[in-house]
């Protein structure tokens, strides 16, 4: 039991204070208590540091001008902190979280490539020239042949190309409008024809297993894309031998002899891949990576999934695509659809890769309009197709590796298998071996950093504490001493620093008792 060594009745703050667990009742019928009662009552019953004793009439005057300075004090920290968390918060502020997920079986993404050559010179006939040979910068447009091009096609050693450039007696058919979706399929390498040996997780696949997609390169094929009814595709297991293993033939002797600089010239021999997901459409001319012949080239992939924050915390598109040609959102999504729209708002037709039921440009148009159009959109317009990252996203990082094929103890074999000779292996066949480096993929999540919870946490934590501190610090100065009776030890003085210790260890009766014993040696 804890008494007031100096009894009080009428006093605002006083000296002598009882614990009791007890709380007063309102007694029925009692008079409504006026502001200034209520102010009294606030100021003497209040919890919050210090606020009693400054308005403590049995204080002196020191003492309540120590404890106004140190309210403030503590209420400008308040102020200060405060302040500095809310603009922390307003910072937005976000945190990059990587995890490494191992998993069961992964699905196989998608693999497109494409020919570096677009046409090939063997297909071409005489109304394909005299309907594209502008396009190809053979001839001007009145369809009479250049004679630059001309004296390279005299070295060259295609000279059947010569013969089919020859229009003296040809006439072209009256209302014919070239088919350009129609003219790149059928003059683009074909996969039956450049495949000679697949294997996927050990097992044979065929021509059957790519589908076949257009893209600036022209006719192009992806494994497993999902489409024409074949399900997805998985690994069970990581490493070389477990992925896609493509033997290729470029067939160079198809390829155009270079006679200028256009567009549909290629100065490389091989084919360009792109590894993407399936809801992402490929996008080869600008993401893909290039595979020379006489190579085998590994190619290890590991799986990245990206989960990026909205505005304002990040700059991530969490919107739904506005596009009439795809559902799903992606960079590359995004800059076919923006392609796409510029073509048909400048040249009134669009490209043979693009989306859409629009009219497909014609050879002229490629020429004159959709070729150049595109490059300027390319390389110098930043401003028109301006796509933001999705804030869900799927990336396959890759690290890639090649050792020479053939060897010279393969060279004769294989010549021999593909009835080919040994210069021509080593000058047409590649070999593409894809596989997952593991059976897991990185997870890279953009999280907030601090948020409503955190600031009223951080404020409440941090002031409190460095409050109690200061305010702990007081009694050492400004706390009255206290008269305790106790049975054992009878009445004794608690002293303010005491006083302080039972406060803040919260102290029962018998605790204190023993306590004070213990220090009265009793």
């Amino acid at each position: 039991m804890v008494e007031e060594s100096a009894a009080s009745s009428g006093s605002v703050c006083p000296k002598r204070t009882e614990i009791s667990h007890e709380i007063p009742l309102k007694k029925a019928g009692s008079v409504k208590p006026t502001w200034k009662e209520i102010s009294v009552e606030f100021v003497t019953r209040t919890k919050i540091h210090g606020l009693k004793f400054v308005f403590c009439p049995d204080k002196s005057r020191p003492q309540r001008v120590i404890w106004i300075v140190a309210f403030f004090v503590c209420i400008s920290l308040l102020c200060i902190w405060s302040r500095n968390r809310i603009q922390y918060l307003m910072s937005y502020p976000a945190i990059t979280k990587i995890n490494m997920v191992w998993a069961r079986n992964m699905s196989f993404p998608a693999v497109t490539f494409c020919n570096k050559n677009v046409f090939r010179v063997s297909t071409l006939t005489k109304e394909d020239l005299y309907h594209s040979g502008y396009w190809m910068d053979l001839m001007y447009p009145n369809h009479t042949v250049m004679e630059k091009s001309l004296s390279f096609l005299k070295d060259s050693p295609k000279q059947g190309l010569l013969s089919l450039l020859d229009f003296n007696n040809y006439s072209p058919r009256p209302g014919y409008r070239v088919n350009t979706t129609e003219m790149m399929g059928r003059l683009g390498h074909q996969m039956e024809e450049m495949l000679l040996e697949c294997r996927f997780r050990g097992e044979t696949c065929t021509s059957r297993n790519f589908s076949t997609i257009y893209t600036r390169y022209g006719k192009c094929y992806t494994f497993n894309s999902g489409l024409d009814g074949n399900p997805l595709l998985t690994t069970l297991k990581g490493g070389t031998g477990n992925g896609l293993e493509i033997m290729l033939d470029i067939q160079q002797d198809e390829y155009l002899p270079v006679w200028g600089e256009t567009d549909e010239t290629s100065y490389e021999a091989g084919i360009k891949v792109q590894i993407h997901s399936q809801d992402e459409p490929p996008f080869i001319d600008q993401l893909g990576f290039g595979v020379a012949p006489g190579f085998q080239t590994f190619v290890s992939c590991q799986q990245q999934l990206l989960q990026y924050l909205p505005p304002p915390w990040g700059d991530c598109k969490s919107t739904p695509i506005d596009s009439e040609y795809f559902s799903t959102y992606s960079i590359s999504a995004c800059r076919i659809d923006c392609e796409t729209r510029y073509l048909l708002e400048n040249c009134n037709c669009r490209m043979v890769h693009m989306p859409g039921t629009s009219t497909v440009c014609t050879p002229e148009q490629y020429k004159d309009c959709a070729d150049p159009a595109l490059d300027f959109l390319v390389e110098k317009d930043n401003d028109y197709c301006v796509c933001e990252t999705p804030c869900n996203m799927t990336r396959y990082g890759k690290e890639l590796s090649m050792v020479k094929i053939p060897s010279k103890a393969s060279a004769k074999y294989l010549a021999k298998k593909f009835n080919k000779t040994e210069q021509y292996i080593g000058e047409n066949i590649l070999v593409l071996d894809i596989f997952f480096e593991a059976l897991n993929y990185e997870k890279i999540e953009q999280k907030k950093a601090y948020e409503i919870a955190g600031l009223l946490g951080k404020t409440c934590a941090g002031v409190g504490s460095g409050l109690k501190r200061v305010i702990s610090s007081l009694p050492f100065m400004v706390l009255p001493s206290f008269e305790v009776s106790s049975p054992s030890c009878g009445t004794f003085e608690l002293s303010g620093l005491l006083w302080t210790f039972v406060l803040r260890f919260k102290l029962n009766d018998a605790e204190l008792e023993a306590w004070n014993c213990f220090m009265h040696r009793c």
